[in-house]
């Protein structure tokens, strides 16, 4: 089967052409470890998680690698470690576990390789003295910094911006010792107080750019499938990224697919603290909506275009996970053809969804069961938070019916407004039609809370 990707370096939708088909390489960038992960580091690692689980499909599941790194060295670590006290290595190692059990909650699988920047340093010296050999790099005042205008013709390529363009449009960090205002930190220096090594440019720490370059090529070499990431990385990151590798190791490319999906926003607005309405994925979780859910609302919008999270998505998305486990509860997977087409249409997730739905209404069982594995929409089991509480709610559908009748006499629908609101605080799942009442515990149900009633 053909998978076809849109190529940011092309900028054209391609039929995906592994270098070895015995090895599909893949490299994401990953989270800078020094809080929790909020609801837009989900989407990436959604995404890509999704993409990976293709590929292992179509090309066999010991015939791909997926890399994933760590951010573990960073200035905003720094920064929470001297607010806090404690030591970096106490917070990278925290955080990182707290990345990796939220995003496992939404069924993301761990990579082949997860590397963290502080364990390539040597490599990284490496990389960035070659830099400086060759003449694409310079040293100044403790620094080292990438020479743009020693690689012209590459840069800028993949954003499809001029050099002129980008001085204009980036905030660039203006510094006496830069030759050019878009050269890059590969090397900085470290001061008593801030994570350093060894180097022949002093004692410092790597730029952030430099990590990806080195840690994709120790473990997946000069030339790899498909990069990926977040559209906030194309550039500078994803830019600066293929400046330096192709000049350290003479290559004309570091990837041959460069995928980048689009940003999250929540009921509309761009999520932000000073407008409430920023989440971790913790947060959710401990709110009470299922990962499964998260990952079915995440999945729901296609990669490349910008997602809109909000409360009624996740409501529905429950509602049909509920009844699609239902339906799939202790059958054997059987062929998930059309979800694994809908995939390799350029990571067509809205159309696989679809296809789950096609499924779910022809009774599929085993079909659906098959897709929604392959959507990593399901383990082994059903999880528990689907299955349906035994609460019998056959009297208060009556008691909402009564107020129903009585307010379509009365032209008074405030009483049944309130008891529809109570219902779906208690976190039921109301369904009003002709033909009557049906309420339907949801993901969030709480018994307790039908107290009141």
């Amino acid at each position: 089967m053909d998978i076809k990707l849109t190529n940011s370096r092309t900028r054209s939708k391609e039929v995906f052409a592994p270098i070895d088909p015995n090895n599909v390489r893949m490299y994401v960038c990953g989270p800078t470890v020094y809080d929790r992960a909020h609801l837009g580091n989900a989407r990436p690692a959604i995404v890509f998680d999704v993409l990976a689980r293709l590929l292992r499909h179509v090309y066999g599941a010991d015939h791909v690698t997926y890399v994933r790194n760590f951010t573990d060295v960073d200035d905003k670590i720094n920064a929470r470690a001297a607010e806090s006290g404690r030591s970096i290595a106490d917070i990278t190692a925290e955080t990182t576990q707290w990345y990796l059990d939220d995003i496992g909650a939404v069924g993301v699988l761990e990579p082949d390789h997860m590397p963290r920047a502080t364990a390539y340093i040597a490599e990284m010296i490496a990389m960035i003295a070659g830099l400086v050999e060759s003449g694409h790099a310079y040293a100044a005042e403790g620094h080292v910094l990438f020479a743009v205008d020693s690689w012209k013709d590459g840069y800028g390529a993949l954003s499809g911006r001029s050099l002129d363009d980008m001085i204009a449009g980036a905030r660039v960090e203006v510094a006496p010792y830069k030759r050019n205002p878009m050269d890059f930190v590969l090397w900085k220096p470290s001061d008593a107080d801030t994570p350093g090594w060894d180097s022949p440019w002093g004692r410092g720490r790597p730029g952030w750019h430099i990590e990806c370059s080195a840690m994709s090529k120790a473990l997946l070499g000069e030339v790899f499938d498909i990069h990926g990431g977040g559209n906030d990385l194309l550039f500078p990151h994803h830019e600066n990224e293929i400046a330096q590798s192709c000049c350290a190791n003479g290559t004309d490319r570091m990837a041959n697919v460069w995928l980048h999906n689009e940003m999250l926003q929540v009921e509309g607005k761009k999520m932000s603290k000073s407008l409430g309405n920023f989440f971790t994925v913790r947060d959710l979780l401990d709110q009470g909506v299922a990962g499964e859910v998260i990952r079915f609302v995440m999945l729901s919008t296609h990669y490349r275009r910008p997602m809109d999270w909000t409360a009624e998505k996740a409501a529905e998305a429950a509602m049909h996970l509920r009844k699609w486990y239902a339906l799939v509860d202790g059958v054997a997977p059987g062929k998930a053809d059309g979800v694994v087409a809908a995939l390799a249409d350029d990571l067509n997730t809205a159309g696989a969804i679809a296809e789950l739905h096609r499924l779910a209404g022809l009774k599929d069982a085993a079909g659906l069961r098959a897709g929604l594995a392959v959507m990593g929409l399901i383990g082994e089991a059903v999880p528990d938070w689907a299955k349906t509480p035994d609460v019998d709610l056959s009297r208060y559908a009556a008691q909402l019916a009564a107020a129903r009748d009585a307010a379509m006499q009365s032209k008074d629908f405030s009483a049944v407004d309130a008891l529809k609101q109570a219902l779906v605080a208690a976190g039921v799942e109301v369904r009003m039609s002709k033909a009557g009442v049906e309420l339907v515990p949801g993901a969030q149900f709480d018994a307790s809370k039908l107290d009141a009633l």
